[in-house]
Order: C-alpha cells, then structure tokens, then sequence
C-alpha cells in the first residue's frame, strides 16, 4: 500500500540514492554506474518520474474531490436568495405589484416574482375562544405593545380557538400568509418538518355562505409552537360577514384538535395579508412569450435598460435576432417598438409589413432586457472547444435560477442563429457548462457542437447572500409608490446563504464523521437525548449500570411546571430517537425526575451595620440548593463544604456557628458525612430553611 506521506517527503537524490545501493544487489553484471552509461539515465529518469508521481499523488483535482465527496453523500449546497414577508401599510388604495417589482432597503435589493395585490385587507381584531368565553387579544395587532397574549388560556383542550377578524379578506382560491411571534420562554429543539407535531393540531377554517369551510395550510409554527408564517389558501366558496363573534367582519378561525402542549402557547404579535420578496437585483431579465402580434412589457429594470428581441421561425428551431423599430418603412426581421409609461412599452410582428415574424407556439418570442452595466460587458468570450475552459461573466454572486447564456453561431449561408442555454442542461450536441456563480465564472466541460460560438449574457440577477436575512421590522421603500406607503417586514429574512465551496463541503463532511449518531458512552446518551427534535429538555444525566447491561437516563423537560413530570409524549419520543442509535446488545431506561427537599439549620453571626442579612443569606442557600435552576445535574452529591463556604463568603456574614441539612425524603436521598447524596434521577430544591442570625460583637 501507498504511504503518502513518504511518497511526498523523498527527493530525487533520496530516490536516486537507494538507487545505487539497491543495484549491486540486483545485478552484478551491471558495473558501469558512472552518469555517461545509458543504462544510469534511463534509471535516472526513471526515479524522476517516480518522484514527481509521489508529488502528486496526494494532490487530488477539484472534480475528483467533488465526486469523491459525492459519492459520500455531500454535495455543495447551492445559493438561496433571503425570503422576506412584507406588510402593506399607509396606501391610501390597494395596488396591484407587478413581477419584479423592487424593495430598497440601504444597498440591499428586494423582488416580487409574481404579480399581487396588497393593501386591500386588514385584521381588526383577534379574539380567543376558551370553553364558552371569549377573551380579546387585539392588542397583539399594535407593534408598540409588546405583551404577551395566551392563546388558549392556562388549560388548552380541544375545541379551544383563535378567530382572526378582518376587514376584508382575498378571493376565493387565492393564497395569503400570517406571521405569528411566538414568546419563546424555554429553548425548543428544532425540527425539520414542523407541521408534525406531537403535542398539538390546529385547523384551519373560513367563514363563507356554507359556514365555516377548512383551508388548506401550511403551518410553520407547528401549531403556536415558534415564531414563524402560516400560508393559507382560502377555500373556492367566496367569503362572508360573521357576525356570531364578538365583532362583525370576515373571519379566520383556528380550533385546536388536538391539545396536549408541554409549555402553554403565548402570541407576542400577529401580522397578516403578507406578501413575499426575495432579496436579489435583476440586472437582466429574459422573458419568454407565446406568439401574439402585439406583446406588451413591463421592464422591471430601472430606466427600461436594453432591449434585444428574438424570434422562434420554426417549431424547434433556434432564435433569429429582430431589431427594433419605431417607423414602418424598413424590409427585414424588425418589430415595431412602441415606448409606454413607467418601463411599459410593446413590441409588435407583422409579416405584411416586414418580411418576417415568429410563428406561433409557446416560446416563440423570447425579449432581453439589460441594465446598463451588463449591457457594456454583455460578451462572455467564444467557445473554444478544450476540457473545462472558463470564462469571466461580468458580475459575480449570480443567482442561478436567473441564468442564462446566449450562444451565437451561423448557418451555412453566414446568417447567425442563436440559443438560450441554461447551466448543466444536458442533451445531445448540447452545450453544458457549470456556473461558478459566486466567482462570476462559467466552466465549459463539453461544448458539444457550439465549438466556436460567442457567448453572450442572457438573464442574470445578483444577491448579497446572507446580508439579505435582515432584522425585523425595517422600512422599505418602493421606486413609483407615493411617501406614505410604507412597507414592513415584522419577521427577519431568512434562507440568503452563498453556493457552498469545496472548502466549506469538505469541512461539513469531516464534522459530520465526527458526530456521534450511536450512543456508546454516557455522554452520548446525554448528548442525543437533550437534542430530540421538537422538545424542551433542560437537564439530562446517564449513568451506566455495568452489571446489567443498562443505561439509566434522566430527564428534566422544560415546562410551564414548577416541579415538571416526564409526559408520555416525551418518554416516547426519547425512546424512538435512542433505539435508532443505541448499541444492539444494550438497553437503556428513561427516568422521570424526582425532586427531594433540603431542611436547613443554621446559626449565623452577622456583621453590624448591614440590612437585609436574613434575605441574603436565605437566597444563597436556596440558590445552593435549587438544581433545576443551576449548573446541578441528577444524582449530584451537594457538598456540606461547598454550602458553608458559599454562604461565609457573604459581605454580611462574620462567621457560621452552626450548620445542618438533611434530606425530606429518605427514599430519594442520604446523608453521609454530613453531605446530600441524591439518586440518579433526583433533583434537590430548597425545604424549610430555620435561620438563627446573631449580631457579632467584637
């Protein structure tokens, strides 16, 4: 087997070295080692060869360490645009955004991708419905008063709603979103689906003239659980006034089905009717069209930018170029360009006056719009034909989605044809290459039959990658609105990464070979069981009973409880995440927590002068005491030595006379040595505490 390393390390004088003394072995016929015998540079040559192989042996290309790592199973993860939930607030009428409509905020660029109306509903009260009462949380729709609202009451059970009343509400068939803050008062583990959640369901209705009709939705709050956006499509039969509530208008109910939460939900804030952008800046844009005669446009570049056209002749078939004209009176592949207001303008074809047109099918006409700055650069480079060629692009931090190539070339008569090519699209003949959007490169590993065609810039648009996922609540400003609009995202971005690099791939690998999946040691155990998805767990202890081949672990979740239980919810999530990873011949056992109070007895001598001895001191030994609420795990021994000392530390204390502890509970703790030693699932917490405090004098 190959040792790297030594391949690496040995010279050519080393190599040439074992060389000479390896050869009388060999052979004793040979005895001419002098550099002139031919025999020697072959040899010499040879050991060269030999030396630059170990060179590079341990150099590996970066296609070969992308498969490698692929057949792994880690690929680079591909960029992602920052989505962001915007409201619509101060519009004096609704406003139908067109596709591309931009959002400024400093240097940072927002798109719609599709066309939406926004401003034409809004929420006017939130109530919650517990048993037969009515209870108002409106005050969740001012942004200014941050308290926090129960969704359900102290006891959440099913039957128990939310309605959300509006003053109007989109049309049937229409999609909408809600963002809900959630009072995060204990960290929950995350989850990758959160619509599968095992405390609670919720479903979602609209009211209309069949009565109260369930919605389609997406949940990502996994029912009031985190902060996060509700998608709802509202149902095909148009929507009514409720009025059976506590106020008149259009109403959104959500019910709970199903209700066992381990920590009571509590809304900080409800914004709704949002619409989504993504943080990006179209620098060009291609767009495809069906053949019409006339086709009208909305440029979503600044200034309109600039305009080439292309036209499909015939049904599979590549483009040909139509150049713009404002009269008439020319022959040739020409449309008439008419210029409108606000980056409209229209594009008309007719053969009776030109000569030509596309015919008709779906992507017939296909029209580039650029901005200034790509315009100048918009010639890539030619295609040359050898094994992964790059070329420069103009810009850099491409979105991939947006990219596209226009490849030139000519047809026998010399007349030029030209295709739209989109990254590792493969096929016969065709031209595929890999974006390197965050370097602004492209690398051609076969050209197909485009060899010698010239390259130029189709659609491209640039993102600023994780600078997107901005805070919340930011004022946006967009171009051809009027001052008063204002545009707020009450939710931060989020998604905006960069293409992952080899780099950054190779690393997640090595630290995902370095993450314990199987439960070995005790620390394992602990380690996978507070990290189960979609629980609060704030302490965990394993021990390892030897013996018999078991491990006992506690657990302590993280509930609205003052001394919290393990519900059978928890135990059996717990249990199905450690019997995927535990060894075959091992068994493990789950432990509720028990909790034993300490009684304290203590004489103590104070300084004169100081007030607020007797609080002082109590709060330090109920701090000493209080596992739940420290660094104490389960089964931590509490040390007579460690209390005295904690306490005689006291700015107001001269001395301790006497000290005493002793467990409540002698099932679940013993006294040794004057030191609390718990069981492996107890937690400590401060009993009675009898404190005799006596002013020192000297």
């Amino acid at each position: 087997m190959l040792r790297i390393q030594e391949a690496v390390s040995r010279t050519f004088n080393d190599r040439l070295a074992d060389v000479y003394t390896d050869l009388p072995t060999l052979t004793r016929e040979w005895t001419n080692y002098n550099p002139s015998d031919p025999g020697i540079t072959i040899l010499e040559n040879l050991t060269l060869f030999e030396t630059l192989q170990g060179f590079r042996a341990n150099a590996l290309s970066a296609r070969a360490e992308r498969m490698l790592l692929k057949m792994a199973g880690f690929e680079p993860k591909r960029g992602k645009c920052a989505r962001l939930l915007l409201s619509a607030e101060g519009l004096r009428h609704p406003a139908l955004l067109p596709n591309g409509q931009r959002f400024i905020l400093g240097d940072l660029v927002f798109e719609t991708r599709k066309q939406i109306l926004v401003g034409d509903c809004h929420l006017t009260g939130i109530y919650s419905r517990v048993g037969d009462e009515y209870h108002n949380l409106s005050f969740l729709l001012d942004r200014e008063y941050r308290v926090p609202g129960k969704a359900f009451g102290d006891k959440p059970k099913e039957g128990d709603a939310i309605y959300f009343i509006a003053d109007a509400l989109p049309e049937a068939g229409k999609d909408t979103s809600f963002y809900i803050e959630i009072d995060a008062v204990n960290n929950r583990n995350s989850v990758e689906n959160r619509g599968e959640n095992i405390f609670a369901a919720l479903k979602w209705e609209c009211y209309t003239s069949a009565g109260f009709e369930e919605m389609k939705v997406k949940d990502y709050t996994g029912a009031f659980l985190y902060s996060g956006e509700i998608k709802l499509k509202m149902p095909d039969t148009e929507a009514v006034l409720f009025t059976e509530g506590p106020e008149k208008g259009y109403c959104i109910r959500a019910t709970l089905t199903r209700a066992s939460y381990d920590i009571r939900p509590r809304l900080y804030q409800v914004d709704a009717f949002l619409f989504e952008v993504w943080q990006k800046n179209t620098r060009s844009i291609c767009h495809t069209y069906q053949k019409n005669r006339t086709i009208r446009i909305t440029s979503p570049i600044e200034n309109e930018g600039y305009i080439l056209v292309f036209g499909k002749e015939e049904k599979g078939s590549s483009y040909r170029r139509y150049e713009l004209a404002v009269t008439t009176g020319q022959e040739g592949r020409y449309c008439l360009y008419e210029r409108g207001e606000n980056g409209n303008f229209s594009l008309t074809f007719d053969r009776d006056i030109f000569g030509f047109e596309p015919e008709r099918h779906k992507d017939a006409v296909r029209v580039v719009i650029y901005s200034e700055e790509i315009m100048r650069r918009y010639r890539v480079g030619e295609v040359l034909g050898y094994d992964d060629q790059e070329l420069e692009l103009p810009v850099s931090r491409i979105v991939p989605e947006s990219f596209c190539l226009i490849a030139k070339r000519l047809d026998e008569n010399g007349v030029p044809f030209y295709d739209f090519v989109r990254p590792e699209k493969d096929g016969e003949d065709a031209l595929f290459y890999h974006l390197l959007e965050n370097d602004g490169k492209i690398v051609i590993e076969d050209a197909g039959a485009f060899i010698g065609a010239e390259l130029f810039m189709g659609g491209c648009a640039v993102t600023e990658g994780p600078k997107g996922n901005i805070r919340a609540l930011n004022h946006l400003r967009a171009p051809g609105f009027e001052d008063s609009a204002d545009f707020i995202n009450p939710a931060e971005g989020t998604g905006g990464v960069f293409r992952e690099t080899l780099k950054e791939t190779r690393e997640r690998f090595r630290e995902d070979v370095y993450t314990p999946y199987t439960c070995v040691t005790e620390e394992d155990y602990e380690r996978l069981t507070a990290s189960t998805p979609g629980l609060c767990i704030r302490k965990t202890r394993a021990n390892m009973n030897e013996m018999e081949n078991i491990v006992h672990i506690a657990v302590l979740p993280g509930t609205d409880e003052e001394f919290p239980k393990l519900s059978e919810a928890y135990r059996k999530a717990i249990e199905e995440r450690l019997d995927e990873r535990r060894l075959i011949n091992t068994r493990f056992q789950i432990l509720s927590p028990v909790y034993v109070g300490v009684s304290v007895r203590a004489t103590v001598y104070i300084k004169r002068h100081y007030s607020d001895c007797r609080e002082k001191i109590e709060e330090r030994f109920r701090s000493m005491i209080r596992y739940a609420d420290s660094e104490k795990n389960f089964g931590e021994v509490l040390q007579f030595e460690e209390v005295f000392r904690a306490v005689e530390e006291l700015d107001c204390v001269e001395f301790i006379y006497e000290l005493a502890m002793r467990p409540e509970n002698g099932k679940y703790a013993t006294l040794k040595n004057s030191n609390i030693h718990p069981a492996e699932n107890a937690l400590l917490y401060p009993g009675n505490i009898d404190l005799e405090l006596i002013t020192y004098e000297k």
